[in-house]
């Protein structure tokens, strides 16, 4: 190879970055009490987010003072215990080869999944990539329909048959296998609530390494043209599989690649400035009509790209645990709810034993369900009421008539 091509394939190890843009502060414990919580746990009480827990781009920087109660705060302490204790439990499944095949897990990004379910309706729509099994159970499935899935079982919430990349609620459209499909997926969602004339939003979730594929500039412009009701959100965990950002993207600042669209970038480990920014882009695109928007949670996985990947060979294990132990969502909200006297360590400690003890339980059930059928083979291609005379199989003479 001469040294002009081996001086082309160099790749910088730092892009610059503009002077007006800065790195917000990702811990997940700098929000501040700013009146004296109540004891009622539907009480409202005030506190205020760390100022560097937000970043604008052609838009107002959210408001910092919020409003939350002592419930809210605990049902998201135990919904984060149970997801991270699930995507544990899939780990374990896969190393005991229970579960083949593709399996993703988002320990450590809790904050998002959970924050984002508390600031939007049950009306909204949303839409994922791979990493995926948190947002299928806040958003109305169960943690033994995820489990039975990942196991290849018929209590699967795809019967058993999508696996780790395809699971759906009604207002969940997936999990989806085809790195930033997604995104323009969202958009016709969107198209769609926008021309049926529903109040409500869509929320396109896809990550950094997704961030610089084209259908992805293709979805924000025809969104931007057309007004969509749509939030494009970037969940940005450093890593497209083993390539830290720097290294894949001319512009890591991701909340501002939406060109015409305004865009907020986030503190993606502190989950009430995530719930808060998940309220506010709400607002810009249901109750304010002001089109889309980009939403960036900065954020960090914990684990590999995949359970095929030990996470070590592009990163040090230094990284790892210094991530996990300074920067850890849920040890974040725990110091929130201690500090503010909203409950007890004790308390707290039950908290995960009732999580733990749940998630044992669905795993056990999940196991329980028998496998599907071989005739099942030809379920779920049509939609009921149009499926066609026959389908051919494999071979001419392999026929299924419905």
């Amino acid at each position: 190879m001469s040294s002009l091509a081996r001086s082309a394939l160099r790749l910088p190890r730092r892009v610059a970055v503009p002077s007006s843009l800065r790195s917000i502060q990702t811990s997940a414990d700098t929000t501040q009490l700013s009146s004296s919580p109540p004891q009622g746990l539907d009480d409202p009480f005030q506190v205020r987010i760390h100022e560097d827990s937000f970043q604008t781009y052609n838009c107002e920087k959210p408001s910092l003072d919020v409003t939350v109660t002592k419930g809210e705060l605990l049902k998201m302490y135990t919904e984060m215990q149970t997801m991270r204790r699930m995507e544990m439990a899939a780990d374990q499944l896969y190393k005991a080869k229970l579960i083949r095949g593709f399996c993703h897990l988002a320990i450590g990004q809790e904050a998002i999944s959970v924050g984002l379910e508390h600031g939007i309706t049950p009306n909204d729509r949303v839409i994922t990539g791979y990493r995926c099994h948190p947002f299928a159970v806040l958003r109305g499935g169960s943690i033994a329909g995820v489990l039975g899935e990942l196991l290849g079982r018929q209590i699967g919430m795809s019967n058993g048959k999508g696996g780790s990349m395809h699971i759906f609620t009604p207002s969940f459209y997936g999990g989806n296998g085809i790195v930033g499909a997604q995104v323009p997926v969202g958009a016709g969602v969107a198209f769609a609530q926008k021309y049926k004339e529903k109040d409500n939003c869509t929320f396109a979730l896809y990550g950094d390494g997704a961030s610089n594929q084209g259908q992805v500039f293709e979805a924000f412009n025809m969104a931007k043209l057309w007004e969509l009701p749509v939030v494009f959100v970037c969940e940005n965990n450093k890593y497209g599989m083993g390539t830290p950002a720097e290294r894949s993207s001319s512009n890591t600042q991701y909340f501002t690649r939406g060109d015409k669209i305004p865009g907020l970038q986030v503190n993606g480990m502190d989950i009430i400035a995530s719930k808060h920014a998940a309220q506010y882009a709400r607002k810009w695109t249901v109750d304010d009509k002001k089109g889309p928007l980009l939403l960036e949670f900065v954020t960090y996985r914990y684990g590999g790209h995949s359970m095929s990947d030990p996470g070590t060979t592009y990163r040090t294990r230094e990284e790892v645990q210094r991530m996990r132990s300074t920067q850890d969502p849920i040890r974040g909200l725990q110091k929130y709810i201690e500090e503010w006297g909203l409950a007890s360590e004790q308390e707290l400690k039950q908290i995960d034993k009732e999580a733990k003890s749940k998630i044992d339980a669905a795993v056990e059930e999940a196991k329980a369900s028998p496998e599907p059928k071989v005739d099942d083979l030809w379920t779920d291609i049509y939609y009921k009421g149009t499926e066609p005379p026959f389908m051919r199989g494999r071979e001419r003479e392999e026929v299924h008539y419905y």
